[in-house]
């Protein structure tokens, strides 16, 4: 499948304004990937991936999970992480990405994990700070990206780490993880 092919398929998994955030993913894993020494061209492939089941009801979502022996223990967890690893199996099985780090990248850009390869910091960073996003500190975080892109990806978890415990909600361990590695 192409470039052109995938995109048209993966625009008709979600609402247009979801596809202006892909688009705005896209953009932004290529600028970080530029800056910081990556391949743009698999940091766009990733982008483009990363929220291709993110519009799939609950239960075809849990289905995937359960069926093809993703981690049980999302199922635990807000199933706004799901479509990420359910995305990568997608995007493996249907899209016919065969680049491990590609699809690490769209499994982790939810969650992250400790020991992320630049690819992955790179798609998680512009997931959080396309242009279309609006949250408290998101500048911060796209100032630090002019320089770190570990200090702006550091500031994203903190970010999402003082949100869900501010709404009261479970944190996934791997960001705890990620947050931490981050640190050392």
């Amino acid at each position: 499948m192409n470039r052109e092919q995938m995109i048209e398929k993966v625009k008709a998994e979600m609402p247009e304004r979801r596809w202006l955030h892909t688009q705005g993913v896209m953009d932004t894993a290529i600028v970080l990937a530029e800056r910081f020494g990556e391949d743009p061209v698999r940091s766009e492939l990733a982008a483009i991936l990363h929220d291709v089941a993110k519009y799939w009801p609950t239960e075809r979502m849990k289905q995937v999970i359960q069926e093809r022996s993703l981690p049980a223990e999302l199922l635990y967890y807000d199933k706004e992480l799901w479509h990420a690893p359910v995305g990568a199996w997608i995007a493996e099985h249907e899209y016919g990405v065969t680049d491990a780090e590609v699809l690490d990248a769209i499994r982790y850009h939810t969650s992250g994990r400790r020991g992320m390869t630049k690819l992955e910091k790179i798609v998680c960073l512009a997931d959080y700070m396309e242009p279309g996003r609006d949250f408290p500190g998101v500048n911060d975080i796209r100032r630090l990206s002019e320089q770190f892109l570990d200090e702006a990806l550091l500031a994203g978890f903190n970010s999402t780490i003082s949100f869900l415990i501010q709404k009261g909600k479970r944190i996934f361990p791997l960001t705890v993880e990620a947050r931490n590695g981050l640190l050392e």
